[in-house]
Order: structure tokens, then C-alpha cells, then sequence
């Protein structure tokens, strides 16, 4: 077992075409997560152990992440040194070439790291593009990658307001969808950064026409299922006059996701995981042999 190896990857994937980011029951053959074609490029590596991938932060169908990351051990044969890290990288990526998949960058890290519970915080992207009567305005880069509506403006003030409200810590309740984890989450959550910012197409300096994008960053150490979505649907609301500052602040304080307006919700395909972050001496592997060990 000398030359078992845990290693950290952190990969970016575009959402559309899987069921979110987690493993699905084998019964579902027909589509498949992203951890789920992760795991096949690791067996294709062929290792000893059986392959078994615990990714840091769950995103659901349609989300996007431009760095997700996940942990797994892996066991090369014949007594072969564990894979340096550039080159798991390369043959993860060989294995995945025909997925919208890939892997940043990987880093060998100690036997008891895990990704999810050393993560230090998320932080997510919400893009919101105005003025999109249909989607033909809409250049192929942004196409599923943003949510687009047919106003041209929002009042920012009143969603900077909003953004405020949200930041620190507060319990959630009224933010997160129902689903079986509801009675073992914690609701009460750290907000670090909620922002709206100018944004701007993939394609902004080669499309034909200006098309106004807005930014929602959510940053904090762990999220409820869909808060993000939810949050930046409210937000949207009281940018579009739908729904008043005070308003949201009832919802907030109701503490109750049976209050939160039905219909309200962000869509997926504008929702990108942009970051995880960990301490960097928990990326550093200090062997205590040679660098084979």
C-alpha cells in the first residue's frame, strides 16, 4: 500500500447536458453526472482499489463550474510510483476528451484530506443578461450559460440593497428548496459576499450588438439546496420592482421555504461555481520517505 495516493483535482464542466454534478443509482443509464464519467477516466487508469470520488460541492442539473474540485485514492499496479500530478491531469483529460469535462489541476495531498469538509468556502456566479427577446440575440457562447430577460434594465440600487441584507450570518430557511437533507441541514448560514456587479458576454469584444450583463456573486462556506438559485430569483424580483426590499426581508426573517414565492427561482443554466477554496498547507503532501513513498 506504499504507493497508494489521495490526490485533490480541482475541474470545470458546462452543466446543460448532465444531471448535476453527483453520482446517479446505475439504474439510470440513459444520462449521467459528472462524477460519474470522472470515475470512469479513473478506472481507466486501472488502479488496484476500487475507485470511489468524494467532490467538494454538489451542483445540480444545468449548473455549470468553472473549478469544482473532489478527492480519491489511487492505487497504481505492479508497485508503480503514484502519478505526479501534471500527469493525472493529462490522462484524466485523454479519458475525458469527449465530455464537456475537464481538469484544471490536481495536487497530491495527505491521507486524511477530504475535499468537502477542508473546503474553506464557495463562492458562486450568477449571470443575468438584459434586453434578450430570444435567444437568437444571443451569441453561442452565452447560449445556456446565462439567464436572459426581455428588460433592459434593473434597478441595481434596490438589489445592492438586497445583496446587504443577505450578507452575514442568518438562518436560511426561507431559502432553501425542500428535499431529504431539509431536516439534517443546518439553515443558519455565513454569507461573506453577496454582490451585483457589471458583467459581460464570453463573446463581448467580437458580437454585433451591446448586450447589458449583470453579475450575482454569492461567496460563504457552505450553501442549502438551491439557496443561490433562490436568492438571486429574489434579488431579480426586487431589481424588477416585483418585489420590495422590505418585502424580502419579511421572507428572510419568516424562516419558513413555504413563504418564498412560488415561480421565483433563478434557472440553472446562468449559475456557475467559480471557486473553492482550502488553507494551502492543506494542498502540501510531506512525504516521509522518498517521493515515490
Amino acid at each position: 500500500m506504499h504507493n497508494l495516493a489521495r490526490y485533490l483535482i480541482f475541474f470545470q464542466y458546462i452543466g446543460t447536458k448532465y444531471r448535476g454534478v453527483m453520482k446517479l443509482p446505475p439504474h439510470q443509464l440513459h444520462i449521467k453526472g459528472v462524477q460519474d464519467h470522472l470515475e470512469d477516466a479513473i478506472r481507466r487508469l486501472k488502479p488496484l482499489n476500487p475507485v470511489s470520488l468524494s467532490v467538494s460541492s454538489r451542483t445540480d442539473t444545468g449548473v455549470h463550474a468553472l473549478s469544482n474540485s473532489a478527492h480519491f485514492d489511487l492505487q497504481r499496479r505492479n508497485d508503480m510510483p503514484p502519478f505526479t500530478e501534471d500527469i493525472l491531469v493529462q490522462a484524466l483529460n485523454f479519458h475525458l476528451r469527449t465530455e464537456e469535462i475537464r481538469v484544471t489541476h490536481a495536487h497530491r495531498v495527505p491521507d486524511n484530506f477530504h475535499a468537502r469538509f477542508r473546503a474553506l468556502s464557495r463562492t458562486y456566479v450568477y449571470r443575468i443578461a438584459l434586453g434578450v427577446s430570444n435567444f437568437s440575440q444571443l451569441p453561442l457562447t452565452d447560449h445556456d450559460l446565462c439567464w436572459s430577460l426581455r428588460n433592459t434594465e434593473l434597478d441595481v440600487e434596490a438589489m445592492h440593497k438586497a445583496a446587504a441584507m443577505f450578507v452575514g450570518t442568518h438562518d436560511f430557511s426561507s431559502f432553501r428548496a425542500v428535499n431529504s437533507d431539509i431536516a439534517f441541514k443546518n439553515p443558519v448560514k455565513t454569507m461573506d459576499v453577496v454582490s451585483v456587479k457589471p458583467g459581460s458576454s464570453f463573446a463581448h469584444a467580437h458580437f454585433y450588438r451591446e448586450m447589458p450583463l449583470w453579475e450575482l456573486t454569492f461567496r460563504a462556506k457552505s450553501f442549502l439546496y438551491k439557496q443561490v438559485r433562490r436568492m438571486t430569483g429574489a434579488m431579480v424580483a426586487v431589481g424588477l420592482g416585483k418585489l420590495s426590499v422590505p418585502q424580502l426581508k419579511e421572507i428572510l426573517e419568516a424562516q419558513d421555504t413555504l413563504v418564498y414565492p412560488q415561480g421565483l427561482a433563478a434557472p440553472a443554466r446562468g449559475l456557475f461555481l467559480t471557486r473553492v477554496d482550502y488553507k494551502e498547507t492543506d494542498l502540501q503532501f510531506l512525504s516521509s520517505g522518498n517521493s515515490e513513498d
